[in-house]
C-alpha cells in the first residue's frame, strides 16, 4: 500500500529564514514513527508541514493521494489528528466539554451532536483513563492528566493518523512512561503515529521507524536497532557515547561518556593503582 503521508521535495520557511530545502519524506502506514535531532534542526518545522498548519514555499504535502492544500479543512482533520506544543484549554472547560470538541470535523448544520458522537468520546476517554476527571477543570489538572485529556479530545476525531510534537515535554519520568506507553497502545490498535521526540533512548525503544535530522535534512530513517549506531549519534548530536542492548527491550540505549564521568573513572582509576 501506497504511504498515505508524505512530503514530496518541501521548502520550509519563516518569514526569510529557510529551514529545510527541498525534503521529501514518506511515512509508513502504520508505524510509529518518531523524529529526532538536535534543537532547531527543524523537527517541529516538518510536523507542522505535514499537518498542514505550514504551507510549503515549494514542493508540497501529499494526503491520500492528494495535496493537502487542496484538501478542505474539516476533511483534513477527519484524516489527522494533531497535538501541537503547549496547548492551551479555554478557561473553564470541562475535560469532557474539551474532549468532545474532537468530534468538530464531523459535524455539519446538517448534522449537529449524535450517539455516534457521544460513543466517540465515551471510548476516547475510557483509551486515556480520563474518564473519571469528566467533570473537572481541564486547567486544574495535572500536567499528565492534561496531556491524556488533549489525546482523548485528538483521538474523538477518530482519524487514523495522529501527529504529536514534543507530547512528553514538561512531565515527569513516570508520566513521560505513561503517555508513550498509550502511543503505543494506540499504535498496535491501528493508528499510525508520528511524533517529535527529545529523548533519543524513548525514540528507540518506543519508534517502530525512526527519522534523525539534522540542519533542516534527513541524515537517516529505519527501524532504530538497524540505523542507531555511536557514529550517528555523535554525527547528528555532537556527542560522545556508548550504545549497549536495554535491559527491558533490548532496543539501542545511548549512554553518554560525557567529560565528568570520563575524569571522575580516570581518577577512581588512578587512586586503586
Amino acid at each position: 500500500m501506497t504511504d498515505r503521508l508524505r512530503a514530496d521535495n518541501v521548502t520550509l520557511r519563516y518569514d526569510e529564514r529557510t529551514i529545510s530545502r527541498e525534503l521529501s519524506v514518506s511515512i509508513p502506514n502504520g508505524a510509529f514513527t518518531v523524529i529526532v535531532g538536535p534543537n532547531a534542526c527543524g523537527k517541529s518545522t516538518l510536523l507542522r508541514a505535514l499537518s498542514r498548519l505550514l504551507a510549503p514555499s515549494a514542493g508540497q504535502v501529499i494526503l491520500d493521494g492528494r495535496s493537502i492544500a487542496d484538501l478542505p479543512a474539516k476533511e483534513v482533520a477527519r484524516r489527522l489528528g494533531l497535538l501541537p506544543q503547549n496547548s492551551i484549554a479555554p478557561d473553564g472547560i470541562t475535560v469532557a466539554d474539551l474532549v468532545a470538541r474532537g468530534r468538530y470535523p464531523h459535524q455539519s448544520f446538517f448534522r449537529q451532536w449524535s450517539k455516534a458522537d457521544e460513543e466517540a468520546v465515551l471510548v476516547s476517554m475510557k483509551a486515556t483513563r480520563v474518564t473519571g476527571l469528566s467533570s473537572r477543570l481541564v486547567n486544574e489538572l495535572s500536567g499528565g492528566q492534561r496531556q491524556r485529556v488533549w489525546i482523548a479530545m485528538v483521538l474523538a476525531q477518530e482519524t487514523p493518523i495522529l501527529l504529536l510534537d514534543e507530547p512528553t515535554t514538561f512531565l515527569d519520568i513516570a508520566h513521560q512512561i505513561e503517555l508513550l506507553d498509550l502511543l503505543a497502545d494506540l499504535n498496535r490498535q491501528g493508528h499510525t503515529i508520528i511524533a517529535v521526540l527529545h529523548d533519543l533512548n524513548h525514540a528507540c525503544r518506543y519508534a517502530t521507524h525512526l527519522i534523525a535530522m539534522k540542519d533542516g535534512a534527513i541524515v537517516t530513517q529505519g527501524n532504530p536497532s538497524s540505523i542507531v549506531t555511536e557514529r550517528l549519534v555523535d554525527d547528528v548530536f555532537g556527542l560522545s557515547s556508548v550504545i549497549i542492548p536495554d535491559p527491558v527491550s533490548n532496543t539501542p540505549l545511548i549512554v553518554p561518556r560525557g567529560r565528568q564521568v570520563e575524569s571522575k573513572g580516570c581518577v577512581d582509576a588512578s587512586r586503586k593503582g
